[in-house]
């Protein structure tokens, strides 16, 4: 059974691809993602606010009392001389390098442009074979319209494809105006996939505490039909590759996203879950499944079902959701 499939330029194994959570913190459970059949691995996400904080208090020490000395003004070179940010995280690239033999792909999360966008440099030079560029932004603004949003997105993404050469994947949310022109739009810009889709996480509210509480709910597989319809419009149309994220639990979801043209499907919530160990289930059913039903190769079912190749293309459409509505069992209304 021939699984590989090609992603952001990269060969591989296989479409299943563990993507950021807190397991790849840990080079063992990175080494144990490639034991259980992990084609690659998406390390957990180095955030803006991390680069700032770290850029800023250098800059507070450096400062600090400066005034009391002349020749310390001139002694100390300003803040942008300095390449700082997170050693930690680039050390992590090098050791999560030489520990496996699949691709590491790291992660940057941020909503604008900025000193931390040129880390993306730092990020290749430490070995990484490809950026995920996570743009999570909930604009706030009353003035802000969504041409201005949309363009914040596709400067951070020049912002980053000017600094490196390693393929740039970019994992964002569907909560846009017209969000097939905004992957368009993106492709355009530069960028090698399109991520589908980030999760909107929202706050909780504590009632004995009467506060405000963050929490992550993991994912069910409901959330899988978002990708699904999107990846089904886009396939053929958009020219990047496309990774199916959120709801992704099973062999039967990893199928599903194949047929509708996903390069590769991200797991996160079903490890959180089931362990580590669980990839090597995902991959053993999906190998069954298409043995049973003769398909060869990822490659031969890739794309068969989106709409471009649909025997039903308006299943992707309004239409679909009319008689969804209209023909809900009778029993029940």
């Amino acid at each position: 059974m021939n699984l590989s499939t090609t992603y952001l330029g990269l060969n591989l194994r296989s479409p299943l691809v563990v993507s950021a959570n807190p397991l790849s913190e840990s080079v063992d459970n990175i080494k144990r993602m490639e034991d259980a059949g992990a084609s690659a691995v998406v390390l957990y996400s180095l955030f803006e606010e991390q680069l700032r904080l770290e850029r800023d208090t250098l800059f507070h020490y450096l400062e600090n009392a400066t005034e009391s000395y002349a020749e310390a003004l001139t002694y100390f070179p300003e803040p942008s001389e300095y390449r700082v940010g997170p050693e930690g995280y680039l050390e992590h690239i090098r050791k999560a390098k030489a520990a496996v033999n699949i691709p590491i792909i790291a992660s940057l999360n941020g909503t604008s442009i900025g000193g931390w966008t040129t880390f993306a440099r730092n990020i290749e030079q430490a070995g990484a074979d490809a950026l995920e560029l996570n743009i999570y932004s909930i604009p706030t603004d009353l003035n802000v319209t969504a041409a201005e949003v949309e363009q914040t997105y596709l400067n951070i993404l020049t912002a980053v494809k000017s600094s490196v050469g390693i393929p740039v994947a970019v994992k964002l949310g569907p909560f846009f105006s017209n969000f097939a022109n905004m992957a368009k739009r993106l492709a355009d810009a530069g960028a090698d996939g399109l991520v589908l889709f980030n999760r909107f996480y929202q706050p909780d509210i504590d009632l004995e505490a009467l506060e405000m509480v963050s929490n992550v709910l993991l994912s069910t597989p409901q959330a899988l039909r978002l990708p699904l319809t999107w990846i089904g419009l886009l396939y053929g149309k958009v020219d990047v590759s496309f990774a199916a994220t959120s709801g992704v639990h099973t062999a039967e979801d990893v199928l599903k996203l194949l047929m509708v043209g996903a390069d590769v499907t991200m797991l996160a919530s079903a490890l959180l879950r089931n362990g580590i160990g669980y990839l090597a289930t995902v991959e053993q059913n999906l190998v069954g499944w298409m043995t049973a039903h003769d398909y060869e190769s990822v490659a031969q079912m890739k794309g068969s079902m989106s709409q471009a190749n649909s025997a039903n293309p308006s299943a992707f459409e309004r239409a679909q959701y009319m008689r969804a509505v209209t023909n809900y069992p009778a029993e029940v209304r």
